[in-house]
């Protein structure tokens, strides 16, 4: 076809001084002339058709086709194929410019097929992820590392094309390169090989809840790729976590607190040890108007009884015949209240306890769980138990511990003045 043209050119009397630059000129217009309408049409034409056709189907999947620009990548592989076949046909094949030309879109066509390959990937990692229910296979390491292939496959033809040598001639040489490409691919390999540790283990998985206080994660797990790991912390900011550092060391996961129905709830009241002291029988008729107490006092009445009888003491006896205590009694009433309550899980473990006293009061360690597993309705329920118990403690003649206050001083000034 160049032929046919520098005959054109020479009939509508190009001078041939000029003659090979105008061959040149107007082989390179219409190659670029034709690439172009190749494109147009690909693109505006053929593609919105292919659009239409997809969107017309009962399947879902194939418009994620669509929506990762699979078709939009394959048409514009036409311009760089067009420019790669057309070359030769409008320029001469032996000129440096016209190698260059074919080279260039060698090289192109190289890399747009690596995004093409790419974009299909994302789509089946995307229908993976729509349809696994249990996502603790490494798929998103598995489609970084094919994708980290077919980039490196790319490249490697892209530099063979430019040197004029067989890719199988590059590939011989790689292998003075390892301890480099090693040094350089470290981070990916330990990611990989801890993706699939995490994966085998189960360790975990997207949208699970981890706390990784070395590096400040607290909450749900966007991504686990093959080099970071994606954590939404709950003010919504954004952790990046090294892959190898869920293998390297160690985390919380509380997918299984989710599976198992209920929340854990763990604080402790701390009394002033000074208000602790046995029953006044006013204080034990008292009790008795309080339901929840009432088949307690009953069986510990009896017991005392019991056990007061068989050691020959008088009940009215304090220091030798053994008497309800204020403290042991409350303890009994959070132990009922809790039992009781509509939120606390009835199947797992609820305990109150004492811990050993400290300069702050004796600690009462309330240990249950909650029905409610979300944070708000955990929090809410949390609160509404401690308000209660907190406002029921005076009435067992216990007073809650807490560091002096200015208002303490005050008070005590206006009791004692100079």
């Amino acid at each position: 076809m160049h032929e046919v043209l520098t005959m054109w050119l020479a009939d509508k009397g190009v001078s041939h001084a000029y003659l090979p630059l105008t061959v040149l000129l107007g082989g390179s217009g219409l190659i670029l002339l034709i690439s172009a309408i190749g494109y147009y049409l690909a693109k505006h034409q053929v593609l919105v058709l292919v659009h239409k056709l997809v969107l017309g189907t009962r399947n879902s999947w194939d418009d994620l086709l669509i929506e990762h620009q699979v078709f939009s990548r394959i048409a514009l592989l036409v311009p760089f194929l067009l420019l790669l076949f057309l070359t030769p046909v409008f320029l001469p094949p032996d000129e440096l410019y016209s190698r260059f030309l074919q080279v260039a879109a060698k090289c192109a066509i190289s890399f747009q097929v690596a995004f093409c390959i790419s974009a299909l990937l994302n789509v089946i990692k995307t229908l993976y992820l729509q349809s696994s229910r249990e996502r603790y296979l490494p798929f998103n390491a598995t489609i970084q590392v094919l994708k980290l292939i077919v980039y490196l496959v790319a490249s490697i033809l892209a530099i063979s094309f430019i040197l004029e040598r067989s890719p199988l001639y590059l590939l011989s040489g790689l292998g003075a390169l390892t301890a480099v490409l090693l040094l350089i691919f470290q981070d990916t390999i330990k990611g990989l090989v801890a993706s699939i540790q995490i994966s085998a283990n189960r360790m975990v998985a997207p949208g699970d809840w981890i706390e990784v206080p070395q590096y400040g994660a607290d909450g749900d797990v966007l991504e686990i790729g093959l080099i970071t790991v994606k954590v939404q912390n709950f003010d919504k900011t954004i952790t990046t976590i090294p892959t190898y550092a869920l293998t390297s060391g160690s985390f919380k996961n509380w997918r299984d607190m989710y599976h198992s129905g209920g929340r854990r709830i763990k604080r402790a009241i701390w009394i002033d040890i000074s208000s602790i002291d046995f029953c006044s029988p006013q204080q034990i008729n008292g009790f008795s108007d309080i339901v929840l107490l009432k088949d307690y006092l009953a069986e510990k009445r009896q017991q005392l009884s019991h056990s007061n009888q068989a050691a020959g003491v008088n009940q009215e006896d304090k220091v030798n015949s053994r008497q309800l205590t204020n403290i042991g009694t409350f303890r009994a009433y959070i132990q009922a209240y809790l039992k009781q309550h509509s939120q606390v899980h009835p199947q797992m473990t609820c305990m109150v306890r004492q811990l050993p006293a400290e300069g702050a009061g004796l600690p009462l360690e309330l240990y249950f769980f909650s029905k409610e597993q979300a944070w708000v309705s955990y929090e809410g329920i949390q609160a509404d138990i401690f308000d209660h118990l907190y406002a029921m403690a005076p009435h067992f003649g216990l007073r809650i511990f807490q560091h002096p206050t200015g208002f303490d001083w005050q008070q005590g000034k206006a009791r004692f003045p100079e």
